[in-house]
């Protein structure tokens, strides 16, 4: 096991195997925040938290045609269950506790969203000597910059006064969504040598 990406090949690339697993899974997160947010938009938007799920949703979008068009793709005949694992794990939760529905959606794709963007780092695992030019490579740090920008979002939502009389009902729902996401990042990673530590396995 190792704690970063590689052995890295003579033009500091991330062994194939690995882009294509690592890319499957961030493909799956993202994907499955871009269409959750897609369906959670109303017709209409009548509130900020909307406005901003509006965004997100494109952003989510982009973040995952980067990584088709960025990674070097090999066959992985293992994917295919690992995929319906990931899959079944983003399925929507709403906090059932709060009394307006669309709300109690909202709050629950935020605390998934939340602990995919807070939760999941791939380019802390970028050995210094990765090459700064190749696409997998800038790709992951993009991703890891969206995704703090995307974390402020969530935490507008999860900590704005629309969710203050369901506080009791959000945090336990929140650290949930956490454990599950950094179990499914741990495990993938493990899966194609890398031993995540305590940088990628932080608390909400």
């Amino acid at each position: 096991m190792s704690e970063f990406f590689g052995p890295l090949d003579a033009d500091g690339r991330v062994p194939p195997h690995q882009q294509t697993r690592v890319a499957a899974f961030l493909m799956s997160a993202h994907g499955a925040l871009a269409r959750q947010f897609a369906y959670t938009l109303p017709a209409t938007l009548d509130s900020a938290w909307q406005t901003e799920l509006n965004a997100q949703f494109y952003r989510e979008t982009e973040l995952v045609s980067l990584l088709l068009r960025a990674t070097s793709w090999v066959p992985d005949p293992g994917l295919g269950y690992m995929a319906v694992t990931w899959e079944s794990a983003w399925y929507p939760v709403p906090i059932h506790e709060i009394s307006d529905w669309h709300l109690a959606v909202a709050a629950g794709l935020a605390a998934l969203a939340h602990a995919v963007h807070a939760g999941i780092r791939p380019a802390a695992l970028l050995p210094v000597e990765a090459n700064p030019e190749d696409p997998f490579v800038m790709a992951l740090r993009r991703i890891e910059f969206e995704s703090g920008r995307l974390l402020q979002a969530q935490i507008l939502l999860l900590k704005g006064s629309s969710l203050v009389p369901y506080r009791d009902a959000v945090n336990p729902a929140l650290e949930r969504r956490h454990a599950e996401v950094r179990k499914l990042w741990r495990d993938m990673l493990q899966s194609v040598g890398i031993a995540v530590g305590d940088s990628n396995d932080e608390k909400p």
